[in-house]
């Protein structure tokens, strides 16, 4: 990297990290109000681009999901370094489009703007693919005075072993529920509706040991302690590296007292291995999102999410819950195979597991995907796919962006039934009550007392206590019930049920709002009044009304 720039003439840099949807699933609101957060997580993959530009570039940082961005601040640099992934776009065209009033040059890059660069054209510089591979091409050409240009990184050639600690020093860390590390990138599955090996590949890349242990020992240093989450797309995609990896975290825990614990997600798959469930329990990992998108086996058979067949989904959640980490998972409805209604058989699947938080979707096509690619093929894609708008809302309002195979009022029907039976209080409370029966959270010796970190564990408490016995009174019972019961008899437990009940908080009124949307459509199609959106034909090109993006699925924190 060109360290040419001195302190006179280094240019301002401005990272801006847009909004996301507020009207989501992954709206952790109350969470977040209860911890006095302002977001979830930051955003990791700026301060990591921001450790990989020249040391003398004077940098600064905005997070719109925290603070605003002003237009004195767009003023005040030479350059606006922005982007991210597709619920973001809104926000990220504007942010463009304000830089472009204001005569501020603005740079591009991440997820959206590298699988549709066109729909960014505006910006000044776009920077597709990711940034070990390109940043210094774009570095070289600002230096020489360009202002204008168009970079691609090779696909899936980035060496992660480069990769700089981030620039966590830039974070508030009291504005996040969370700080988030990546130890890999890619996945080594076909799952024919994701988009992760389109974007990072098939062959998983891992930072090293040293690596990693160096940023924690940065976050140590900075006085951060807690919640970690690795934001790999799949922890365990590369086997072998990460159980080479965690002897090394677990030594590291050891000898700090266990300053963190860590979440992330990975395939479940994770349950038929005994080895790396005892590794991530002594490493303290305490929670782990899955997708188990269906009970149905045609239908993983179908979408090559074979990793999930041949297994009793229960037994291997509930494996997960012995290992000491409580289980996130995610659901689609909308499959072509789904012959008959999924509706008995997915609240079965999730009232068995014990799962309390199921985020339930409708299937979207995500541009640049193996099922965007065949639906076109096939004539059924909406010319409208991948449309964002800034009230457009999730994959839960927002999916089946094309032709079903079975009458999209059935699929709409199931999805509505799914979403009513999990989130009705007693079944979900049941689940939670399962949860904190189930749980075998570890205790470690080396483990120090942070008294300063109890004292605002308490202070959390007491607020969930307030909403719940007084915003929630309907729920107070139900839920002072488990509470109680888990302390008693599991208390180690304790967190991970409290954490249910504020995610709850959250996800019931919103699973009541998507179902009056649903109930809408159902209406408009029985009514005649709703028509299917024009389809792209098979022999299109993807053009910005059927652009490809990126779906955040926000697990525990943004992906890089």
């Amino acid at each position: 990297m060109s360290r040419k720039s001195d302190v006179n003439t280094a240019p301002r840099v401005l990272l801006v990290f847009p909004k996301f949807y507020e009207n989501s699933m992954w709206n952790f609101k109350e969470a977040m109000e209860i911890q006095g957060a302002r977001a979830a997580a930051p955003p990791l993959g700026l301060i990591t681009l921001a450790a990989m530009l020249p040391e003398a570039w004077r940098i600064t940082l905005i997070n719109a999901n925290c603070e605003p961005l002003t237009d004195e601040a767009i003023r005040a640099a030479d350059l606006v370094m922005t982007g991210g992934m597709l619920p973001q776009e809104p926000d990220c065209l504007g942010i463009i489009e304000r830089c472009r009033t204001l005569g501020t040059p603005v740079c591009v890059g991440g997820p959206a703007p590298t699988s549709t660069p066109d729909v960014y054209d505006r910006a000044d510089f776009v920077v597709a693919g990711e940034a070990e591979g390109i940043l210094p091409e774009f570095v070289a050409a600002w230096e020489r005075g360009e202002r204008r240009g168009r970079f691609t990184a090779a696909k899936f050639t980035a060496d992660v072993t480069t990769s700089p600690i981030p620039r966590f020093d830039l974070l508030t860390f009291s504005h996040y529920l969370y700080i988030g590390v990546q130890f890999s990138r890619g996945c080594p599955f076909t799952c024919e509706f994701c988009d992760i090996i389109e974007l990072y590949g098939r062959s998983p890349r891992t930072k090293t040991a040293p690596q990693m242990l160096a940023e924690l020992d940065r976050l140590f240093a900075l006085g951060y302690r807690g919640h970690v989450d690795f934001v790999d797309d799949n922890l365990i995609g590369n086997k072998k590296a990460i159980k080479l990896f965690l002897p090394h975290l677990i030594a590291w825990q050891e000898a700090h007292g266990y300053p963190f614990k860590f979440s992330t997600e990975a395939s479940l798959n994770l349950a038929d291995d005994d080895e790396l469930l005892d590794l991530m329990r002594r490493a303290n990992f305490f929670a782990l999102f899955t997708g188990i998108e269906t009970p149905d086996e045609a239908t993983l058979i179908q979408t090559q999410k074979k990793q999930n067949t041949r297994r009793s989904i229960a037994e291997s959640v509930h494996k997960l819950y012995e290992a000491g980490m409580f289980v996130t998972a995610g659901f689609i409805v909308g499959f072509d195979s789904e012959k008959d209604s999924i509706t008995r058989a997915m609240a079965t699947c999730i009232a068995d597991t014990g799962i309390p938080i199921a985020m339930v979707g409708l299937l979207f096509a995500l541009p640049n995907t193996q099922l965007s690619r065949r639906l076109r093929r096939e004539g059924r894609l909406y010319a409208n796919y991948a449309e964002t708008t800034a009230d457009q809302g999730d994959q839960c309002t927002q999916g089946l962006n094309f032709v079903t195979s079975r009458p999209q009022r059935d699929v709409l029907a199931d999805y509505r039934g799914v979403l009513e039976e999990i989130y009705e209080p007693n079944a979900f409370f049941a689940r939670v009550r399962e949860t904190g029966r189930r749980l075998n959270r570890p205790r470690f010796a080396a483990q120090r007392i942070r008294w300063g970190a109890v004292a605002k564990d308490l202070a959390s408490l007491t607020r969930i206590m307030w909403r719940v016995s007084v915003r929630r009174p309907d729920l107070a019972k139900l839920a002072w019930s488990v509470f109680a019961e888990t302390a008693r008899r599991n208390p180690a437990a304790l967190e991970a049920v409290v954490t249910n009940i504020v995610i709850y908080l959250h996800v019931y009124p919103f699973s009541r709002y998507v179902m009056q949307e649903i109930d809408a459509r159902l209406a408009a199609i029985d009514a005649g009044t709703w028509v299917q959106p024009p389809v792209l034909a098979p022999e299109a090109e993807t053009t910005a009304t059927g652009r490809v993006g990126r779906v955040a699925v926000e697990h525990f924190a943004a992906v890089a």
